[in-house]
């Protein structure tokens, strides 16, 4: 793509509101209620070096958390 594409991303599939890209995080995703919605949680590596975040989740991750690109719009 070409350097001035504007990233644009869809609050939902049925292409309602929409927001530029404003910036990413490499996580770990879980579902939570469908295939469809989940929650994210940190790399093991950001554990290991960091006591707060150990302390935070705990051992709360679930075995089914998988390494996931994290995409976050600006508003």
């Amino acid at each position: 793509m070409p350097g001035d594409t504007l990233v644009v991303l869809s609050q939902d599939a049925e292409g309602n509101l929409f927001s530029p890209f404003s910036t990413y995080s490499h996580s770990r995703y879980a579902p939570t209620l469908s295939e469809l919605v989940g929650e994210i949680f940190p790399l093991p590596e950001e554990l290991k070096a960091d006591q707060s975040l150990r302390e935070l989740y705990g051992d709360r991750i679930p075995d089914t958390a998988l390494p996931a690109l994290v995409l976050y719009p600006l508003g």
